[in-house]
């Protein structure tokens, strides 16, 4: 039934639509689900190579269960979901969406769960306990996430004013992460000059090592001006005048 949770029955329908080939959209029409609906349900049970009915189904079954038996902790995480009078199912399905988004574009399945978590609360920031007990996760996950998010540039922590660590998302963080990508491309472009030398500047190698050399310069420096004209223009407060 469409807007119902999904059967086995469907979870099969739709491991034979990925064993087919089917792109989601197809599946989707096949179900009289949406897309997104077709997407959560294979991104978060494993993606379109791994994915089982069986299991699917399962791990479906013990989410309930666990959501059942577990009671918000704090103030903070009761009344998250529902401020501002917020749909906490749209809610949910919304992280879940941007979740698969972040996968996709390379982040591990977990990183990409913290990463949500922080985008998607009202302010921008959590503590390592907060971020378990929201997304039901052990500590250690929470620690390791964290290690891989701060090595890019994608999260920053600071203290409270009880002393206790938190992870923060800013519009800051967006300058540092398009500034870290330009080194990157610097990086290759330096290393891609280094074999020119090793090559032979007139071999064909050489030549297209030094093709790569210049188009990465060409879209790092461009990646640096726009992003110190987007921090400019879009972050900067403009400075209030006297009287």
């Amino acid at each position: 039934m469409p807007g119902g949770r999904l059967t086995q029955q469907e979870r099969q329908q739709i491991a034979l639509g990925l064993a087919d080939g089917l792109a989601y959209a197809e599946i989707g029409r096949r179900l009289d689900r949406p897309t997104s609906t077709v997407t959560r349900e294979v991104m978060r049970n494993g993606g379109p190579t791994a994915y089982r009915a069986d299991l699917a189904h399962r791990a479906t079954e013990q989410r309930a269960h666990r959501r059942k038996q577990t009671a918000p902790r704090g103030p903070q995480e009761a009344a998250s979901p529902h401020a501002h009078g917020r749909d906490p199912e749209a809610v949910r399905a919304y992280e879940e969406v941007f979740t698969t988004l972040l996968m996709q574009s390379g982040l591990p399945k977990m990183m990409s769960r913290v990463l949500t978590c922080l985008y998607t609360t009202d302010a921008g920031s959590l503590t390592a306990s907060e971020l378990a007990q929201r997304l039901q996760v052990s500590p250690a996950s929470i620690s390791k996430s964290i290690t891989f998010l701060e090595s890019r540039d994608l999260i920053r922590r600071e203290r409270d004013e009880r002393r206790r660590e938190r992870y923060v998302v800013d519009d800051e963080l967006w300058y540092q992460s398009m500034v870290a990508s330009a080194r990157a491309n610097a990086q290759l472009a330096e290393t891609a000059r280094q074999g020119v030398s090793v090559l032979g500047p007139d071999t064909p190698a050489a030549a297209r090592l030094e093709g790569i050399a210049r188009f990465v310069d060409f879209v790092g420096e461009s990646i640096t001006r726009a992003a110190e004209q987007a921090r400019e223009i879009l972050y900067t407060k403009p400075e209030s005048t006297p009287g």
